[in-house]
């Protein structure tokens, strides 16, 4: 008999802290609806109006949500959950050996708790801080676009200094990402460690030498264990998306970045950064390399560098960018093309020369975004050229 009721104490335990749970998630669940569907959100006062026991339910419902969101009655912003303890009920000393136990397992929860604890306070001082930087270096890109927009002086010093700053403001952003992955394994660690505890309470109710006080303590202590590693869990899934999340910002706002720094040597707004618009596996280069397509295929684009300072950037930009837009996954081939007259140290000479102009289109790509795997370089001589050339083939 007395085995028959503590199997019937373990069973009921666990099914009611469960339906306490579920029903404090229907209560979280209601109070966020508002804010996606754009109702208002439900009011805390009452009405002394007699209302059908549905309806009052209703409100019931309602109210205690109302209560349970941060002050000010807002729900919690994506990203900003804060990760409280449950704490740990104390309980009086039984005498027993299980009763120990139980002191034992109690110390072990604070200590969990307490690690937990820290976990939180430097996730929230991390993202606080990246929040900080992120809008600092918006504030500058903002100000640096709206000047590129209506166009200014190529090299402008003002816009490389605050083009400087936005750099500092982003690195900022990027050192948290180590930060956070060191606080995951930790989180992690401490993941595992709960788990462990909620199975030594539980196995705790198969000691023998207990009194009823005891396994009440215990259903008590399981429950705060099994709320720990709810949070726990949820706070180690947040950090895994904190950091998924935080890494693929760094990645697009450097690209972004340096795109920005052309259009900041020309003194105008080129575009956003190619990299956004190219994924895929580019197609392999052709066989011969690039310049066997000389005369066998229509160029893209060719830029002829019969002046000393030939302004192509946004003329290339523009047309490698609708070519990705036709087909992310294209590659490009870079053709450096030398006059094939005079003599031969002239000739060599002119290829030396339209090599070095292949070189800088090359950095010009790869500056605005564009992935250094998708872009091949060769160089050739043709007697049809009038001056140094560079043909760029979409493949």
């Amino acid at each position: 008999m007395y085995k028959r009721e503590t199997s019937l104490v373990r069973r009921v335990a666990p099914v009611a802290a469960a339906t306490l749970f579920l029903s404090a998630c229907a209560f979280a669940d209601e109070a966020l609806l508002p804010s996606l569907t754009g109702e208002p959100a439900p009011s805390t006062q009452t009405s002394a109006t007699a209302q059908p026991a549905s309806q009052a339910g209703t409100q019931t419902a309602q109210t205690q949500a109302a209560q349970s969101q941060p002050t000010g009655g807002a729900p919690s912003l994506f990203g900003s959950s804060n990760f409280e303890a449950p704490g740990v009920t104390t309980g009086q000393p039984s005498g027993t050996h299980v009763g120990q136990k139980i002191e034992e397992l109690r110390g072990d929860l604070a200590r969990l708790q307490s690690r937990m604890s820290d976990h939180n306070s430097q996730l929230q001082a991390q993202r606080a801080a990246a929040r900080q930087s992120a809008n600092a270096y918006h504030s500058q890109v903002g100000d640096v676009n709206s000047r590129l927009q209506i166009g200014t002086t190529p090299g402008n010093p003002e816009l490389v200094a605050q083009w400087n700053q936005a750099q500092v403001e982003l690195n900022n952003v990027g050192a948290s990402i180590s930060v956070l992955n060191t606080l995951a394994s930790e989180a992690a660690s401490t993941s595992a460690l709960a788990a462990f505890l909620l199975e030594s309470t539980r196995a705790t109710f198969e000691l023998r030498g207990a009194v009823e006080e005891d396994h009440r303590q215990l259903a008590v202590l399981e429950d705060e264990v099994n709320k720990t590693v709810v949070v726990v869990d949820r706070l180690l899934n947040e950090l895994s998306e904190d950091v998924a999340r935080t890494q693929n910002y760094f990645t697009a706002e450097r690209s972004n970045l340096t795109a920005m720094q052309v259009a900041i040597d020309n003194g105008e707004y080129i575009g956003g950064s190619l990299a956004s618009r190219a994924y895929g596996v580019p197609t392999p280069p052709p066989s011969g390399g690039g310049a066997a397509l000389v005369g066998q295929r229509q160029p893209l684009v060719v830029i002829r560098f019969a002046d000393p300072n030939v302004e192509y950037e946004q003329a290339l930009f523009t047309v490698v960018s609708r070519a990705l837009q036709r087909k992310p996954n294209a590659g490009f081939d870079l053709v450096a093309i030398a006059p094939n007259t005079g003599s031969p140290a002239q000739v060599s000479l002119a290829t030396s020369k339209s090599r070095r102009n292949a070189e800088n289109v090359l950095r010009s790509l790869t500056s605005m975004g564009l992935p250094a795997d998708r872009i091949t370089l060769s160089a050739t001589s043709s007697g049809q050229a009038q001056s140094n050339e560079v043909h760029v083939y979409v493949r």
